[in-house]
């Protein structure tokens, strides 16, 4: 049985309920799921109060804090960044920033590992966001597992998130959407089963 971490920000709680949808899916297919939310000492505390954020934070202070010495026990490692002007947040590129000593005694090279992101807009970074987080994975020598068009079918007709690159979820400001929709949910659970296929081969 793969174990894997999934290694998240999340603001206001949208990258959070993504996470979740993947955790489900390595669930199904037989893994062992293990949500971890980045820790959050970057915000300002009259941010934390405002009445979303402050929703968001109590409704995963339940989660695990990530730490950088817990990564190399994952057989797998998914990592989700909401989007910051079409890259990761600075949270994320913290938590990955104090990774050097891994780096340097080679602690992650070949594990399996993936992204996903969230975006107020269609076109607001998506795949741009996915790739900053995966310059991350090219440092470390990991191998990094893509949706592609293979693996699930909606990612050819969604219009809303998800992309080969990996799970993406659209949430726009206001009534337009009302969280996870269809196709970004099956996307994410299709991706994590192959995930998890993939890291439970390797860890053998």
């Amino acid at each position: 049985m793969a174990r894997i971490g999934i290694v998240y920000h999340s603001m206001y709680g949208s990258t959070y309920e993504l996470a979740n949808v993947l955790a489900e899916g390595i669930a199904k297919a037989g893994g062992d799921a293990h949500l971890r939310r980045v820790p959050d000492p970057l915000l300002p505390d009259e941010v934390k109060q405002m009445e979303g954020v402050a929703a968001a934070i109590e409704q995963q202070s339940h989660v695990t804090e990530a730490t950088v010495d817990e990564l190399p026990e994952f057989d797998g490692l998914i990592f989700g960044s909401p989007t910051r002007y079409g890259s990761k947040t600075a949270q994320m590129q913290n938590l990955m920033d104090q990774t050097g000593g891994l780096w340097q005694e080679g602690r992650l090279v070949g594990k399996p590992v993936g992204f996903f992101t969230g975006a107020a807009t269609i076109h607001g970074g998506h795949e741009s966001t996915i790739l900053s987080l995966s310059t991350f994975a090219y440092h470390h020598g990991m191998v990094i597992v893509p949706v592609g068009y293979g693996v699930a079918e909606e990612v050819g007709s969604t219009r809303t998130g998800g992309s080969p690159y990996g799970p993406t979820h659209w949430s726009p400001m206001g009534d337009q959407k009302d969280g996870i929709d269809e196709d970004e949910r099956e996307i994410a659970l299709k991706y994590a089963s192959h995930f998890n296929t993939l890291a439970d081969k390797l860890a053998a």
